[in-house]
């Protein structure tokens, strides 16, 4: 039986994967930074990163809003919150774009799945590097120039931890969900 392509299917995964991606991010370990702001160990890479993989480029729209909506109920992060939409957005949209012609063409295989976690992770932390050097270290802190480019280096330990989790764990779930849904006849791309 040839599977089936169901919009309402992928309207479903697309909020249940906002959803998760929203729950992720209470399961976090925020540590102060000395000189400003704060960095975070989390497991809401992995969520946002599925959600491209699974969904294609709208699954950004899964990984921006869950994390959007997370920030809206953290003090820490509420005025961040439209920011956090566009980044963890980037990044489902790019792991999305990689997954996008050939879930039409073929099924996708792990180094496919692999490849588009790595451009999700890549394309995200360009942009949280740009944001907490600009936004959160010269506009919301006031640092100097100098003084906003050392903060970056202390947001690496834990970046570098997310994004190797986000690496492992995303293209493994694609990859057992997928099969899940090929043997149910169901498709979402």
């Amino acid at each position: 039986m040839r599977p089936r392509s169901n919009s309402t299917l992928k309207i479903a995964v697309l909020a249940m994967m906002a959803a998760l991606v929203f729950a992720s991010n209470y399961l976090r370990i925020t540590m102060p930074i000395n000189i400003a702001g704060n960095t975070s160990f989390t497991l809401a890479n992995i969520m946002c990163c599925l959600s491209g993989l699974l969904l294609g480029p709208v699954g950004g729209l899964a990984s921006g809003l869950g994390s959007a909506l997370y920030d809206l109920t953290n003090p820490l992060f509420v005025s961040e919150c439209w920011l956090t939409f566009l980044t963890k957005g980037a990044m489902g949209l790019g792991a999305g774009l990689v997954m996008w012609k050939v879930a039409h063409r073929e099924e996708p295989t792990y180094p496919r799945c692999l490849t588009g976690a790595a451009l999700g992770c890549v394309i995200y932390y360009v942009l949280y590097f740009a944001k907490s050097y600009f936004y959160n270290g010269l506009l919301v802190d006031g640092l100097t120039p100098a003084l906003a480019l050392a903060t970056l280096p202390l947001k690496v330990p834990a970046s570098i931890f997310n994004a190797v989790l986000a690496l492992v764990a995303a293209p493994l779930l694609c990859l057992l969900i997928r099969n899940a849904l090929k043997r149910s006849h169901l498709r979402l791309a």
